[in-house]
This record gives C-alpha cells, sequence and structure tokens, in this order.
C-alpha cells in the first residue's frame, strides 16, 4: 500500500475558516535604502531609499497583490521580508515574530514558513543538479521536515502536485520548458511546508497561455494547503486573476491599497488610474471606450525623491501643495486608502 501524502491544509487555516483571517504578515512603516558611493574614493555620498514606509497587511490563507513599475521598490519589500536585505526602520512580524530583530540562527528556522518563487525559471535553478536534488536540497538543510528515506517518494508527489511527470526527477533543467523550470520552482518552494509564499514576478517571463496555467496552479495551491501569498507583478490583469487586494507602489512608497474589485472599479490614485488604463479590455466592444492615461516623464531617482507627493513630477493633478504637503495613506470619506490630496475628487470622477 503506497504512503499516505504527506502534505495536508494545515489545521485551521483553510482560507473559509475564522482564524483563517488572522494576521500572518504584518508590516509596518518599513524603511530600506542603500549607500550611494562615489565612484572613485567610494565614499558614502548618498543613499537610494528603495523602500520608504510601506505597510500592508496578510491573513493566513489570503493574497495581495503587489504592483508598480520596475524600479518602485516591489522586489526590495520581498527581500527585507525574507532576510535577504537589512531593513533601516519599520517592523515586519510573521506568524507572531518580529523578523527586523531576529538572530540569524532564528530566522533560519522562521525562514521554512517563508518561501519564495523567483522570476526568472531559467536562471533560478541549478543547471548542475538533478530536479530530484534540487527540491530534496531544502531537506538536507533542513533534516527534520522528511527523513532521508522519503526524499525519493517525496520528491514524486511534490512533481505530481505541480503537474510534471514524477519519473522526470532525475532530468536536469535544461530537459524541461520554462513554464516547467518555474513548476520545478514551485514545488522547490513547497517543499518546507511554507505558510506564506512570496512570488516575486513569478509569471512575467512566460507566454501569456502559459501564465494562466501556472496562475491556476497557484490558487489550486493556496485553496488545498492554505498557503498565503505576497504576489507581486507589474502587470494588474495578472494580479486581478490571483489576488484578494493589491496595494500600488510608487517609488518607494504604497500610495493606494483596496480589495481588488474595488480598485479595478474605482481608482482614487491618479497613478493607479495610470495603470488600470494600460490594462487591455478582453471585450472593448461590450463597453464604452476607456480613456488613455499617458503618464509623462521617467520615474525620478530613488536617490533624489520629489519634495511632497512622489508623484506629482508625473501627476496631470498635481498642485503646489503636492509639494509641500506628503499625503497620507489613509481612507477618506469612507472610501479605500490612497495616498492623494485629491482622492475623494478623483472618486466622484470615477462613478
Amino acid at each position: 500500500m503506497p504512503a499516505e501524502p504527506q502534505f495536508s491544509t494545515p489545521t485551521g487555516s483553510h482560507p473559509g475558516s475564522p482564524s483563517a483571517r488572522e494576521m500572518l504578515l504584518s508590516v509596518r512603516d518599513l524603511h530600506t535604502s542603500f549607500p550611494l558611493r562615489s565612484a572613485v574614493l567610494r565614499r558614502r555620498v548618498g543613499e537610494i531609499q528603495a523602500v520608504a514606509g510601506v505597510s500592508f497587511e496578510i491573513p493566513a490563507g489570503g493574497t495581495l497583490g503587489l504592483v508598480g513599475e520596475s524600479g518602485s521598490g516591489k522586489s526590495t519589500v520581498a527581500r527585507t521580508i525574507i532576510g535577504l536585505e537589512q531593513a533601516r526602520s519599520g517592523s515586519i512580524v510573521f506568524d507572531g515574530e518580529e523578523l527586523t530583530s531576529l538572530p540569524k540562527a532564528s530566522m533560519r528556522r522562521v525562514r521554512r514558513q517563508l518561501q519564495m518563487i523567483f522570476q526568472d525559471p531559467y536562471a533560478s535553478l541549478n543547471p548542475r543538479a538533478t530536479v530530484e536534488q534540487i527540491i530534496a536540497e531544502a531537506w538536507q538543510i533542513h533534516p527534520d521536515v522528511v527523513p532521508r528515506d522519503r526524499h525519493r517518494a517525496e520528491v514524486r508527489e511534490l512533481l505530481e502536485r505541480v503537474g510534471l511527470n514524477p519519473d522526470h526527477a532525475k532530468r536536469y533543467p535544461h530537459q524541461f520548458s520554462g513554464g516547467q523550470r518555474q513548476r520545478i520552482g514551485i514545488a522547490r518552494a513547497l517543499a518546507l511546508r511554507p505558510k506564506l509564499v512570496i512570488c516575486d514576478e513569478a509569471v512575467s517571463a512566460l507566454d501569456v497561455s502559459v501564465q494562466a496555467q501556472v496562475l491556476n496552479l497557484l490558487e489550486d495551491l493556496r485553496r488545498d494547503l492554505g498557503l498565503a501569498y505576497l504576489f507581486i507583478a507589474h502587470d494588474l490583469s495578472v494580479v486581478r486573476h490571483i489576488s484578494e487586494r493589491v496595494a500600488v507602489m510608487y517609488l518607494g512608497r504604497v500610495v493606494e491599497t483596496a480589495p481588488v474589485d474595488e480598485l479595478f472599479a474605482r481608482p482614487l490614485h491618479p497613478y493607479t488610474q495610470a495603470l488600470l488604463s494600460a490594462v487591455p479590455d478582453p471585450k472593448p466592444w461590450d463597453k464604452p471606450a476607456r480613456e488613455q492615461i499617458i503618464i509623462g516623464g521617467d520615474v525620478p531617482s530613488p536617490a533624489e525623491p520629489p519634495s511632497g507627493c512622489r508623484f506629482r513630477t508625473r501627476c496631470w493633478k498635481a498642485e503646489d501643495r503636492c509639494a509641500d504637503d506628503v499625503p497620507e495613506l489613509t481612507t477618506r470619506l469612507e472610501l479605500h486608502p490612497a495616498a492623494c490630496h485629491f482622492a475623494t475628487e478623483l472618486a466622484g470622477a470615477a462613478r
């Protein structure tokens, strides 16, 4: 008789249960910066404010989409949460533990519950290792998760769960397509039974048809295993497919956050409106023509961000007060949070 599958939905963490909505990850006023050094003597001459006061929460079993242009700080947020970058200030509470002050030895234990799927499936897998070796490496680092005599059976089970042929465990990454390689990356992320998986542009390098397959797989895994996701992307149409809530980032700050359907129906920040106007409509003949919003200029340097509202240098609504007053990410007139002085006015225009 075959052994019982080792994967199961954690007790009390099914997305529909009351305890599932307890906050698994809480990020508060997170700041991460990098030194800017001179070319000659490598002296510190400034700093790059990659993340400047980011806050959000993810409940157990939930999914938050983090979106924005390249350079907005999304990946730095992810790398800071997982411990690959050092936070300058702020709080990261995961499963009741403050990560910013956690010793390295304890962080290694916590990281078992906090895994990451990387953007490039061609670069994130060791080309000299077989699929079985790639997945089983996590159990060599954490030998108490799966007994050694169960490694081969567990690898086969994981491959089958992510839609790959278990008989291909002895193959090397170059023998798989891009979509299949990303499924291997997903299987590797699942090997340690995580509670939260960070998907850093996990489908952006894949063809559109393959993107849909991988997104459906991720949603099935979330439902079956009670996973929570931080899903980072620049494509809002992809985020809409998988996320419950969305946080929009611009130049290191969150400028708007809302349930996904509400954000698409009534965006309050000019930057969000511009991003949504660029999303292709699959049925344009069913709706009135949508105004295309073109954002002028380039993204400012995070080493010298604009004063006041960071989006003001490219915003068609900007006024003098935008250069002096930093708009808070707060609710206005019972609307969802948006960091814009004109959020209520834009809400009325979006009705």
